[in-house]
């Protein structure tokens, strides 16, 4: 279906970064975030349903969605647009803000891809309304982990922010 796991990965990226965020405070709530990428789910999946739900046998033949109407009715199932069902191997914390925060712009950008290329094949302008709307979203994210990003290299107290993990090497009291 529509959901795409990179729709997926934004919305639980984002709360597994904050587990590991103690170093810094930036211009991003990350849990914000991902509470807004749940909502994105939520757009995706009513319009997945919305033009699912009074499919025809014939549609669903011609359409090719017969196989998924099989295994799900019309419920909204989160696969990608090749069928495969979400999971969370594509989930990668390490633990490491800039590490994790460089992944965090991955997803966004990736997101944001996915949009594009949905926009590209769609000729619903409905449709098309609110996947401009949240591609826009995307890019917004985007710029924030940039900004979260810079604001943690000003604030480690190292040369090499990429010489260690800052959550386990930075000194205590």
């Amino acid at each position: 279906m529509i959901f795409s796991k990179v729709e997926k990965l934004c919305t639980l990226k984002p709360k597994t970064s904050r587990l590991s965020s103690y170093l810094i405070d930036w211009n991003i709530s990350v849990a914000s975030v991902g509470t807004e990428e749940l909502g994105h789910l939520e757009m995706i999946g009513t319009i997945v349903h919305q033009l699912t739900r009074n499919l025809t046998q014939e549609q669903l033949r011609e359409g090719g969605f017969a196989p998924y109407f099989i295994d799900h009715t019309a419920s909204v199932y989160p696969t990608a647009a090749s069928g495969s069902p979400w999971n969370a191997a594509g989930i990668g914390v390490k633990g490491d803000i800039i590490a994790d925060l460089t992944e965090d712009l991955a997803a966004e950008q990736k997101a944001r891809v996915t949009y594009d290329n949905i926009l590209r094949m769609s000729d619903d302008p409905d449709v098309n309304d609110v996947i401009r709307f949240l591609r826009e979203r995307e890019i917004v994210h985007f710029q924030r982990f940039g900004e979260a990003i810079y604001r943690a290299k000003e604030r480690m107290d190292q040369k090499n922010v990429y010489l260690t993990n800052p959550a386990f090497d930075q000194k205590r009291s």
